[in-house]
């Protein structure tokens, strides 16, 4: 079986192995791959693994012999899932391989803005301690998260484990779902509808997936709803937010402060609104690769595909 990997370094820079995956096939391992070469370099391919570049109608329909795609990522909106079906190519994902590094890292970025570690470091080594008045110093408003509400958007698997850590840590979470599990609710746990969400939190965290119901659902109107002050997290999709409202937002100074590992271009071009705005952190959409996630996505990803060699269906996002 001829086997085609169009994104090989996010997933695996030199640290993991390919080894399981050659066993399967004959395989050829791109670094990256641009959008206008997918068709060319699938050529004759059954099965292709993939992370962001773009399967579309077309592809599907001139890749005569593909029949099997593997998305190396849980999120597949860059898969025109309808027309894999139709040319009957069973398309996998990869779930809850990131669900606690992608947790963690949300408060990593809550903590830098909360704390500004960086920026008191920074003043540190500057001599501005050294030239305090004081035993101790510090820059900017420092914040304590007890009983702050804490948002969340989406709850999934990780939106699950963010409101474990979050609850933790003394804060009441309020989840907007479109499938709210009111058995789960308890003393810092009550599930919300969005305009609740949006006008009852101090922190709001994105999770949930990017689809037509939830593209742009942070954007000015519902800026206008939130408490002054907010502070917003992203980790899901950069699409779910429109940048120029948040950014508009920051600079004006309704929101607190924001920060975001994803960005609706990945890589942005430099005059993306968010790059300069007032407060606002930019992470280079590194949530998910801490190396053990990483190590379990190209476990799950092998297993799918030896399941689907074996006529078995695994984590399939496309039921034939």
């Amino acid at each position: 079986m001829n086997i085609v990997v169009l994104e090989g370094y996010p997933l695996n820079p030199g640290d993991l192995s390919w080894d399981e995956l050659k066993k399967l096939g004959n395989i050829k391992i791109y670094n990256k791959t641009k959008n206008e070469d997918v068709l060319k370099r699938i050529g004759d391919a059954e099965a292709v693994f993939v992370n962001k570049s773009e399967l579309t109608e077309e592809i599907f329909e001139k890749a005569s012999n593909l029949k099997y795609v593997g998305v190396l990522a849980t999120g597949f909106d860059n898969i025109n899932v309808k027309s894999a079906k139709k040319n009957n190519v069973v398309v996998t994902n990869v779930p809850s391989y990131g669900t606690s590094s992608v947790a963690q890292f949300v408060f990593a970025l809550l903590m830098e803005m909360i704390y500004h570690v960086k920026e008191h470091d920074q003043a540190v080594k500057k001599g501005e301690w050294e030239e305090s008045e004081s035993f101790c110093f510090w820059k900017y408003p420092l914040v304590e998260l007890k009983d702050k509400k804490f948002g969340i958007i989406g709850y999934g698997r990780i939106g699950k484990e963010t409101a474990k850590i979050a609850k933790a840590l003394g804060m009441n979470v309020l989840a907007y779902t479109r499938t709210p599990c009111k058995s789960l609710e308890d003393k810092n746990l009550k599930f919300v509808d969005l305009d609740e969400l949006l006008r009852e939190s101090d922190i709001i965290s994105l999770h949930s997936p990017l689809i037509k119901e939830t593209e742009g659902i942070i954007n000015k109107e519902a800026i206008s709803k939130m408490k002054k002050n907010v502070m917003i997290i992203n980790t899901a999709r950069g699409s779910l937010i429109v940048e120029k409202d948040l950014a508009y937002a920051l600079n004006k100074g309704k929101i607190k402060a924001a920060a975001s590992d994803v960005l609706t271009q990945e890589p942005p071009n430099m005059d993306n609104p968010l790059l300069k705005a007032r407060n606002m952190i930019v992470t280079p959409h590194i949530a998910w690769a801490p190396k053990e996630a990483r190590e379990r996505l190209m476990k799950t990803a092998v297993y799918n595909f030896k399941e689907f060699l074996k006529g078995n269906r695994v984590n399939t996002i496309n039921l034939q």
